[in-house]
């Protein structure tokens, strides 16, 4: 524990100086860091999808130095300092874990959720809703929307149900397809994408880590498509679907990954 402080200790030291003698840090504030601070959590999700541990500590030094840089800032215009963060977040964390710092008594995960919602209303949220953040990618907040209102208790009762709405979106969305109607289209195929999402929640599989994993795959096997068709001296660009059809089953076979 002393050498986790120690080192703790010693980064807020390096940041301390670097503000007071960094031409660049003593230049930065909150909003010049915050999309530098977004990109560093996508490096960090790319290499936790990678499974790069190496990576994975890289990236997660980063983000605590970010962690330090804006606790240094806030301190400058006495908002609070990393001491006010760090005594903020256990005691939060105190206070919403009362199966372990009191009696309350829980048998599953699932109700560690649910009381981790309630106490979240009682500390006078309006809405359980409230703490989903406006800027989180599409499918990422259609997830944690589900899990929150599933908090309490606002959910199908099996996956069965939920694979009956997916069909049913599904159904809704070839209706309105046929009647030529894009803002409706729109709507219901937004509809099918989010009862996909409920779904993925039913099969614990996170959505946004399944398209990704795809992403990364078809780009992969794209790339493998292209080699090929290079090497076999061909054009990319003057072959048929058909003929590049061929090509990416046989890229498929070579990169086969989970």
């Amino acid at each position: 524990m002393k050498k986790k402080a120690t080192a703790f200790i010693r980064l807020v030291e390096i940041m301390d100086r670097l503000r007071e003698e960094c031409p660049w840090d003593k230049k930065q504030t909150m909003d010049s860091l915050r999309y530098l601070t977004i990109e560093e959590m996508y490096e960090l999700s790319d290499a936790i999808l990678d499974k790069d541990m190496d990576e994975v500590k890289k990236e997660l030094g980063d983000l605590l130095l970010h962690i330090v840089f804006y606790s240094r800032i806030a301190s400058e215009k006495n908002y609070f300092d990393i001491a006010d963060v760090l005594d903020g977040i256990s005691d939060k964390l105190i206070h919403r874990h009362p199966h372990i710092y009191g009696d309350v008594k829980v048998t599953d995960e699932k109700q560690v959720k649910e009381n981790w919602e309630k106490l979240k209303l009682k500390e006078g949220k309006d809405s359980v809703l409230e703490g989903v953040p406006k800027s989180l990618p599409a499918i990422v907040k259609a997830f944690r929307i589900q899990e929150k209102v599933r908090g309490i208790g606002f959910d199908w009762d099996n996956k069965k149900q939920v694979w009956e709405k997916v069909k049913e979106e599904i159904k809704e969305l070839k209706v309105e397809e046929l009647k030529n109607n894009h803002d409706r289209i729109e709507a219901e195929f937004g509809d099918v994408l989010f009862s996909l999402v409920n779904y993925s929640r039913f099969i614990d599989v996170n959505p946004e880590d399944a398209l990704e994993r795809t992403n990364k795959r078809f780009i992969k096997r794209f790339q493998i498509m292209e080699d090929k068709i290079k090497n076999d001296g061909k054009n990319l660009s003057e072959m048929s679907f058909e003929e590049m059809g061929s090509y990416w089953d046989w890229a498929k076979k070579e990169y086969r990954i989970i």
